[in-house]
């Protein structure tokens, strides 16, 4: 029988043993002392990046979810196909992947297709092999070559679109 690693191990695995912490290493008797200046900025740095945590949803390739509604989601990659409401910061649609809804987003990245309302605060990026198709609307757009578009597309009022980004 095939075992796979992660959240089905068996409980009894060695991967579930408590560990015990590793003591940071002396230092040299030659070397001088942290700062308390250099203690408070490492510990401000580590405060950044656990704030900085985001949420991200992958629907992976063979996933199909339909009839949701997706909050609270800081990204979502889309490598298979959803049907569903998404109000978000950033949206990336992989080649294969495929987004049917209403979409709120800041950015978008879309190399698959996308059928129905997107409304891009920030930038729309439409990739080569990317296909949009329905209302869109956009502060910024890039649209490379090959990429098809088509449906009511227009530009945001450009004030609308900050006041959306900064109470957003």
């Amino acid at each position: 029988m095939l075992q796979k690693d992660g959240f089905f191990r068996n409980r009894r695995d060695d991967s579930f043993r408590q560990t015990q912490p590793v003591a940071a290493p002396a230092p040299a008797a030659n070397a001088p002392a942290p700062s308390t200046t250099a203690i408070s900025e490492t510990i401000t740095e580590v405060e950044k990046v656990v704030d900085r945590k985001e949420s991200k949803l992958v629907v992976g390739h063979d996933i199909k979810i339909k009839g949701v509604e997706i909050s609270d989601c800081d990204t979502l990659v889309v490598e298979g196909r959803v049907e569903a409401t998404l109000d978000s910061r950033v949206l990336e649609i992989a080649e294969h992947g495929m987004f049917q809804g209403t979409i709120a987003v800041d950015q978008a990245e879309i190399r698959g297709r996308f059928e129905g309302e997107i409304t891009v605060r920030s930038k729309l990026v439409i990739h080569s092999t990317g296909k949009v198709s329905g209302k869109v609307r956009y502060a910024k757009i890039k649209i490379e070559e090959g990429a098809e578009i088509a449906g009511d597309v227009a530009m945001l009022d450009k004030q609308a679109s900050l006041k959306k980004v900064a109470n957003g």
